[in-house]
């Protein structure tokens, strides 16, 4: 005969649980305002945006925003440049800090310490952008794509987190047993540790990704070939030119003011356009690296 065992929740237990609904629902508003705002503001009409009519849904919809910011040849350019940026710089990236961080992670490698210390050293010292840009310089790397993906090659807090990752996770006897049986170091990294660290090979993936997408003032300090421009360099630039142009007010016709106005309109909107244009080839990735995403922070992050 079996028994059931109810647990009846007390006064005090819902008034907590009501609490804590009331604080997630005004969590996800708080969220969740600013992202449907900027999609609403981006088709709306450019009046009715600034003139705050517009504050939740779009209004007069209209995608003439759109239209001026994807007909720029140049944003399509910017974006094979970043997509080349991102997917060379993310895989030298993997390249230099997965082994680095094993290597710091085995017991046996002698003076793992020092090295880790003196990794660490460069994460609260730099010698500055003038002697950066020099170094850079130096090496004939100027106007190349190898200024933007080279000096930035390896994080430091990312090479802990994973070497903490690879502690934490693979277990010693598993190596012990590889060895043992006439695996070289090598190939116990190559065909035994990287197929067990999926989650954070993904997380690793997802930071130095994100970064390089972001990333404009690399290219602003190094780059001069505007062939060469990233996607947020190339939406730097239209939006100073449309500040520029709508600022031109003094001097003007009526007919011409007029037309400036409805240049400053739209350049508001194209602001918003910008936001989404950037930003929407990361949200479409996120999702798919999520569930490793939690994974390799939570383990990653147990023990430093």
């Amino acid at each position: 005969m079996k028994t059931t065992s109810l647990i009846k929740d007390t006064r005090a237990d819902k008034i907590f649980l009501i609490f804590v609904y009331v604080f997630l629902a005004i969590s996800l508003l708080i969220v969740l305002y600013p992202l449907i705002y900027i999609i609403s503001a981006s088709i709306s009409n450019p009046h009715l945006v600034n003139s705050g009519e517009m504050w939740l849904l779009p209004k007069g919809i209209t995608f003439e925003g759109y239209r001026t910011l994807l007909g720029n040849s140049s944003i399509w350019r910017g974006y094979l440049n970043t997509i080349y940026y991102t997917v060379l710089g993310t895989s030298i990236n993997l390249l230099v800090t997965l082994p680095c961080a094993y290597a710091l992670s085995r017991e046996d490698f002698y003076g793992r310490r020092a090295f880790t210390n003196f990794m660490l050293v460069t994460m609260f010292l730099s010698g500055g952008l003038i002697p950066s840009y020099l170094l850079i310089r130096s090496l004939g790397m100027l106007n190349t794509v190898w200024a933007l993906v080279i000096p930035g090659a390896v994080s430091v807090y990312n090479v802990v987190v994973t070497r903490t990752f690879f502690q934490s996770t693979i277990p010693r006897e598993m190596e012990e047993a590889a060895i043992v049986d006439g695996c070289s170091d090598f190939r116990l990294f190559m065909q035994i540790v990287l197929p067990l660290s999926t989650p954070i090979i993904a997380v690793m993936a997802l930071f130095y990704g994100v970064g390089h997408w972001n990333s404009f003032f690399s290219a602003l300090i190094y780059l001069s070939d505007r062939s060469m421009y990233p996607l947020q360099m190339i939406l730097r630039e239209i939006l100073i030119l449309q500040d520029m142009s709508s600022n031109t007010v003094n001097n003007v016709t009526s007919e011409m003011a007029n037309m400036l106005y409805s240049k400053q309109q739209l350049a508001q909107v194209i602001k918003y356009g910008v936001m989404i244009v950037s930003s929407l080839p990361v949200i479409i990735v996120y999702p798919f690296l999520q569930k490793y995403f939690v994974k390799g922070m939570m383990v990653g992050s147990i023990k430093g």
